[in-house]
């Protein structure tokens, strides 16, 4: 039976949707296309009618599962306009966001993964990784001129770097001790940042 151009789209939609939680819990190299598909209730067949390949897909999947991570980050901000970044940092930096192989940032999951990929994926990376920055620089107490500030580089390098020291040990302890070590020293780093440079307009 002939699939309409809107059922191939909401089609094609899903296998991004799908895609994008399970290469965050495989890895790009993971799971392959006939699993994928499946997971997304269509035939492998379907695949090539949708993508030009796997690596097109890996790209679009990147971009939505970056995308999803920034609007969780603009809702959590904008649920806590006088506290922002301490927002963000009790659910990124928490127990809870280390045990989301699925739904956690992106980021934390392929980030190792993403370097081996080609451009596309990169580039995928990149403008998403530019949005967290782009977020971080006011609530750290930089000023936005365009260029990321190395105290929104290093805060998100911290962040990252805890969830992915946190998942890759056994005990708990040790693996929450990093999450708090990483947010304390944040939070520090950003009150240190507004004394400087006074309150952010």
């Amino acid at each position: 039976m002939r699939v309409s151009r809107v059922q191939a789209e909401e089609n094609r939609q899903m296998v991004i949707n799908v895609a994008s939680r399970l290469f965050r819990e495989h890895g790009f190299d993971g799971i392959g296309l006939k699993d994928l598909m499946e997971s997304a209730g269509l035939t492998q067949g379907a695949f090539y009618k949708q993508f030009a390949s796997k690596d097109d897909l890996a790209a679009q999947a990147s971009r939505r599962a970056l995308e999803s991570a920034f609007h969780r980050w603009s809702a959590a901000a904008a649920a806590h306009p006088q506290d922002p970044l301490g927002a963000v940092i009790a659910f990124y930096l928490s127990m809870d966001h280390r045990g989301e192989r699925m739904d956690g940032c992106p980021v934390v999951a392929l980030g190792s993964d993403a370097a081996r990929q080609g451009f596309d994926v990169k580039a995928s990376f990149e403008a998403g990784i530019k949005d967290y920055l782009d977020l971080l620089g006011p609530w750290v107490g930089e000023a936005g001129d365009g260029e990321p500030g190395s105290k929104a580089m290093a805060t998100l390098s911290t962040m990252v770097g805890a969830v992915v020291l946190a998942r890759a040990v056994n005990d708990e302890h040790l693996s929450k001790r990093f999450l708090q070590a990483a947010a304390e020293s944040v939070l520090t780093g950003a009150s240190a940042g507004e004394a400087q440079q006074g309150p952010v307009q």
